[in-house]
């Protein structure tokens, strides 16, 4: 038999939670350590649908990467997801920021093995990770292999042109992150957000930004976390959720 605690703990072990930055909340957020789990979904997000699908699929537990509660609750809403998974007996599981820089089925590991990059380094206290590619290619070509191994709807890169072999990463909206990279000696940059003034960095630094979306660029870690887990849990069913896609349509 297999608790929410067993769950809890065996995820502290690969992804401490006081890793985690400060603004950040994760952990356990809804629900109680001590309820037995035979159905975990795992998704990005936990949203009203991702909710549903859990009730449809007869899940204990919904594991997530963003915080179902990030800022301090001042009302409870009939309609709000954490309203509705205490309503539907729904324990939640959130590993954020502590999974990101996880150097075990981290997300920025994750994202650097889907990109096919090699000699993957991480940077103590650092959420940036770097990796070299194979072959030297174009900021342009790489925006496009991202694109590809991502299944992005949409990449923008700077410096098309601009000959990138070190590639420096932060999963999500990490473009906060661009001038760490450069300092550390970033050919090229790559993440899932970033603000007007990171791409005039870019310019300046003539360092590339690749910008490839938040979902697409942390939605990598969900498959291995989900075989990491199974493989630990035999006794439970962990399902990746079909109800959460990006939410962004581009014309």
């Amino acid at each position: 038999m297999t608790l929410i605690r067993d769950i809890v703990d065996f995820s502290e072990s690969f992804a401490p939670f006081d890793t985690a930055a400060s603004f950040d909340n994760v952990g356990l957020l809804v629900g109680s350590e001590n309820t037995e789990v035979k159905k975990a979904l795992l998704a990005l997000d936990i949203t009203k649908e991702v909710v549903d699908e859990a009730v449809a699929l007869g899940a204990e537990l919904i594991i997530s990467h963003h915080p179902v509660i990030f800022n301090p609750l001042k009302n409870l809403d009939g309609q709000s997801v954490p309203y509705l998974l205490a309503k539907n007996s729904l324990s939640a599981l959130c590993l954020h920021t502590n999974l990101d820089i996880a150097i075990n089925t981290g997300v920025n590991l994750c994202l650097a093995n889907t990109l096919g990059l090699e000699n993957i380094t991480f940077y103590e206290g650092e959420f940036v990770v770097s990796g070299t590619l194979k072959e030297e290619m174009s900021a342009e070509d790489f925006a496009k292999l991202a694109k590809e191994k991502l299944s992005a709807k949409a990449v923008s890169c700077t410096l098309k042109d601009k000959k990138v072999r070190t590639v420096f990463m932060c999963s999500g909206a990490g473009g906060s992150e661009f001038m760490k990279a450069v300092s550390l000696g970033a050919d090229c940059f790559i993440t899932g957000e970033a603000h007007h003034h990171n791409y005039l960095e870019s310019i300046h630094e003539g360092v590339s930004l690749v910008v490839a979306g938040h979902f697409e660029t942390e939605d990598v870690v969900i498959n291995p976390l989900k075989e990491k887990l199974s493989a630990e849990f035999e006794d439970v069913e962990f399902i990746k959720s079909e109800a959460l896609s990006s939410p962004l349509y581009f014309v």
